[in-house]
């Protein structure tokens, strides 16, 4: 059992093509892991073990490894760059400690960027700033920390200075030891000369090195008497600083380096070990007793009762995967865990230290580890584990919605049913996947994040699967909602298969905040539980059809005011019914409409074709939000209805004569007021 001070669980973030996975590889190289760096663009980076992750040169879905620096052993969750993969970072972000967020330093702070940094935010987790491709022309690191320090209002805290600009970048000084580090070009990078700052850096550095030292006074109280005191400090005690600010989550530390050309990644892999937390730095879970209903705290105490999160599910051929975090405890092979999420035992057949693809079996596992779980039948994703005889639930996660669907079909009707049951299997892997049926067309609809998303999902079905199917043309995922506080009332009173079933139900809806989806309140006293849960499992269960034109609704609040009960003849069955009917007739007096999902752009193009692109967007029902000169390009930030905006990337390509590119995401849900064929809008 390792020392819990001696670990790391976390996970690379970035924009795609920031560098994530070439630093990955190269993170791997120098603590061991591997003996040769793979490439992204040959196709062989280990991360990227997916077929189309190495056909795409993208990370597509998450993926965990161990490794080893110092006397840190290092757990990493690789992660997605693409706004599409988005809810892969944020399955892996609930369940580790610290983060690595990679700026290229040529584009800066990008859309995705800004995403994945806000959705750290969330998580209050520590995190270091690492700023690749400082040999690349126009790197400007400078102008990519007062971008983040404006754009994503952090304090940054740079622990060095590049030697060499551009193409002639091959080390860094180090503010904190007041050395320099330098790389030979053209090497595996493995090692490298600590020397004296060169001459023509040593002002420079000093007022750096103040300019640091003066920050972290203005951060850090104990720092700020030592500073006083003595004037003159130690590399110590500025490590022992920054190691506490960055634990505060007030302000991160920024390193440099060029990955690709072996320079920069070992002072990175230093920073993970001297200023990220351990296991026990982080504050103990919170989750609720089942036995107490109350909230309790759990520490990351390998000799407590076990308790941990599975953070994604990976369909395999012999099962489902679980990639687990260990919170307290310990979970040996055989033993039988409570899925306290659905209140259903599990026995785990094996587990695994996870690297990429590879699984190498062990027989225990401890808090503050993250393996890989095989044996669970009905555990998904989000879902907590714990000892039966300690049952606690911890939070779940939210995921977006989808945004985009296609029709889809197999080929043959002798493959109806195992389209069925792998599409069930992939969407309990991912929770951004939905399957539903057109009630009007009987039609099969899977929705997804985006264009990529439902492509990469096709692709799976063929190559993996053995499925051969057909697929609409994408189309816009709208949603339905409410305007007015509607009611809606239903009996049901009669037999079904020799029994009497009776039930009423009065509900009242109410419009709720964009992004809260839904919420069930019970006004009515003493209504037995098993009653009560068949309501709100009625009205959860309709959902997913609204009055207007058959589209999930959204952002709901459901009250229930009133119920008859008849002592002997009120059923679950009964009042799943009248729920569900009343449900709809409230839905349909409360003023529904269409909602369509708006889309951030964040579209990067040389100056010249700014005029045509802002006439393009213009004629798209765009609106533009910000527009930045960042010489010799413009970068336009916009929103605007997904419904215009299929094919984008290549009219962007085509106006631009290949000089554009465009980054989209989901930003919001909007009246739809336009008529639309084929689409009802109120």
């Amino acid at each position: 059992m390792i020392d819990l001070r001696n670990i790391r669980n976390i996970s690379i973030i970035a924009h795609i093509d920031a560098g994530k996975t070439t630093t990955t590889e190269r993170i791997l190289y120098y603590t061991g892991k591997i003996q040769r760096m793979g490439d992204v663009d040959a196709g062989t980076a280990t991360m990227d073990y997916w077929e189309q992750e190495r056909e795409r040169g993208i990370t597509i879905i998450a993926a965990t490894t161990t490794c080893h620096w110092r006397d840190t052993r290092i757990n990493i969750v690789d992660t997605p760059g693409h706004v599409d993969f988005t809810a892969e970072v944020e399955k892996s972000l609930m369940v580790i400690d610290g983060a690595v967020v990679i700026f290229s330093a040529v584009e800066g702070v990008e859309s995705q960027s800004e995403t994945v940094w806000y959705q750290a935010d969330r998580h209050n987790l520590p995190r270091l700033v690492y700023i690749n491709k400082l040999d690349r022309i126009g790197a400007d690191y400078e102008s990519v920390i007062k971008m983040m320090e404006e754009r994503l209002n952090i304090v940054a805290l740079p622990l060095q200075l590049p030697i060499g600009k551009e193409a002639e970048f091959h080390g860094v000084v180090d503010l904190v030891s007041g050395r320099a580090l330098i790389w030979q070009l053209g090497t595996d990078g493995s090692h490298y000369d600590v020397t004296d700052i060169p001459e023509p850096l040593i002002s420079e550095s000093r007022v750096a090195r103040e300019e640091l030292i003066e920050k972290l006074a203005d951060l850090d109280d104990e720092f700020a008497e030592l500073y006083l005191e003595k004037g003159e400090i130690s590399p110590t005690h500025i490590k022992h600083a920054i190691r506490r600010i960055t634990l505060s989550t007030k302000a991160s530390p920024v390193y440099l380096g060029a990955s690709l050309r072996n320079v920069g990644v070992q002072p990175l892999l230093d920073g993970i070990v001297d200023y990220l937390p351990s296991p026990i730095e982080r504050p103990p879970v919170r989750g609720i007793s089942i036995k107490t209903h109350k909230e309790v705290e759990r520490a990351p105490n390998p000799e407590s009762t076990f308790l941990g999160k599975v953070f994604k599910i990976q369909a395999t051929p012999h099962g489902d995967l679980g990639y687990l975090r260990i919170y307290a405890g310990k979970l040996k092979k055989g033993d039988v865990v409570l899925n306290t999420t659905r209140n259903v035992k599990e026995r785990i057949s094996q587990i695994f230290l996870l690297h990429a693809n590879e699984r190498t079996p062990v027989k225990v596992a401890y808090a503050g580890e993250i393996v890989g779980i095989m044996g669970i039948k009905a555990t998904r994703t989000g879902d907590t584990l714990a000892t039966p005889s300690s049952p606690i639930v911890l939070g779940s996660m939210k995921f977006p919605n989808p945004v985009i669907y296609v029709s889809i079909e197999p080929k043959t009707l002798a493959e109806e049913s195992k389209l069925e049951s792998i599409l069930e299997r992939l969407v309990h892997e991912d929770p951004t996947l939905r399957v539903r049926l057109d009630e009007e067309t009987g039609q099969r609809l899977l929705e997804g994040m985006g264009e990529l998303h439902l492509e990469v999902i096709t692709e799976r079905l063929r190559r993996e699967f053995k499925l051969d199917v057909r697929t609409g043309k994408p189309q816009v995922a709208y949603r339905e909602t409410i305007t007015e506080t509607g009611t809606g009332e239903a009996k049901v009173d009669r037999d079904v298969g020799g029994k009497h079933h009776y039930a009423y139900v009065k509900l009242q809806v109410e419009p709720l905040s964009r992004g809260e989806y839904f919420a069930f309140v019970n006004q009515v006293p003493d209504i037995p539980a098993t009653l009560l849960n068949a309501v709100e499992r009625g009205i959860r269960e309709n959902m997913g059809v609204g009055p207007l034109a058959g589209y999930p609704v959204i952002d709901v609040k459901a009250t229930l005011v009133g119920v008859d009960i008849h002592p002997t003849d009120s059923t679950e069955l009964a009042f799943l019914e009248a729920s569900a009917l009343a449900f709809r007739k409230a839905l349909s007096s409360a003023k529904p409409i269409l909602l369509e999902p708006i889309m951030k752009l964040e579209i990067i193009i040389p100056m010249e074709y700014l005029g045509v692109i802002l006439d393009d967007l213009n004629a798209r029902d765009g609106k533009i939000k910000v527009m930045e000169n960042r010489a010799p390009h413009y970068v336009v930030i916009a929103t605007c209805p997904l419904r215009k905006l299929f094919g984008y990337a290549t009219t962007i390509r085509s106006l631009t004569q290949g000089r554009g590119v465009c980054m989209m995401e989901f930003e919001t849900y909007e009246p739809l007021t336009e008529s639309i064929p084929g689409v009802t809008t109120t």
